[in-house]
């Protein structure tokens, strides 16, 4: 882990802009409608962290000192039970939020699978300044309402959908969501490097490796993917795939 302070120039994550106003995921953070005085605020308890794939960037059940947006990478949330097993219950990619205003400690280990880049703001500071600004609080709200809605959405997908339409769901969320940090309107097409091993998408969608494996050739075959050196997956027709993953959702641009 790496932490960078703000001005300083990080040891990788080259995308990254100090400036909040020209930052790649502004407009999907806590911070993005925050008024140029409430950012200036922000910048006073806000810090970087860089962590490596595999690095935990919190640990369940430990105290957590701050909150935070994720400018790039990807990690994964998970609950770990007594016996020792362990169960992935989301992902957190760029533009999704760490942390809980109002809570102590952490309720998952979120661990870094690959390159993560953290804008972190100090948790007391960070809640202080949600009492005095409701842009801030407002869109706090809005991005913890959205993961109820997933995390809804994602019981159907888990207890209803085949293990095509699964495969096929995950792949379509993943599309949206790497659409939306582009401003990219679904009926182009979508390209990302998939965020999981195909190991950790069997863990996260309750099917075995061998069943992922095979689901993900069959859409390949059906023309429905393309993927590029084991993780680059390309969608040409977002549409189509949402017929395969069980959803009629109208495309367009994502907001």
């Amino acid at each position: 882990m790496i932490e960078i302070k703000t001005g300083e120039k990080p040891a990788s994550a080259d995308a990254v802009v100090r400036d909040c106003s020209h930052c790649t995921i502004r407009h999907r953070a806590v911070c993005s409608r925050c008024q140029p005085h409430e950012l200036v605020e922000l910048e006073k308890i806000k810090s970087y962290k860089l962590y490596q794939p595999g690095e935990t960037i919190v640990w369940g059940g430990e105290p957590l000192d701050f909150v935070g947006t994720v400018v790039t990478g990807a990690a994964t949330l998970s609950k770990s039970l007594e016996d020792g097993r362990r169960q992935i219950v989301g992902l957190v990619l760029p533009g999704d939020f760490i942390g809980r205003p109002g809570r102590e400690h952490a309720a998952y280990d979120v661990a870094a699978v690959s390159e993560v880049l953290v804008c972190r703001f100090q948790r007391k500071p960070f809640e202080e300044l949600l009492a005095r600004f409701p842009n801030l609080e407002n869109r706090l709200l809005e991005i913890s309402l959205d993961e109820l809605d997933a995390a809804r959405e994602w019981m159907l997908v888990l207890g209803r959908k085949t293990a095509r339409e699964r495969i096929a769901s995950f792949l379509a969320n993943i599309a949206r969501r790497f659409a939306a940090l582009r401003r990219q309107h679904l009926g182009q097409c979508i390209e990302f490097d998939m965020p999981l091993t195909r190991e950790a998408m069997a863990d996260f969608l309750g099917l075995t490796l061998e069943t992922v494996s095979r689901q993900l050739s069959a859409l390949r075959r059906d023309g429905l993917i393309r993927i590029r050196q084991n993780r680059h997956v390309v969608i040409p027709d977002f549409m189509a795939l949402l017929v395969e993953a069980g959803e009629d959702s109208d495309g367009g641009l994502v907001s």
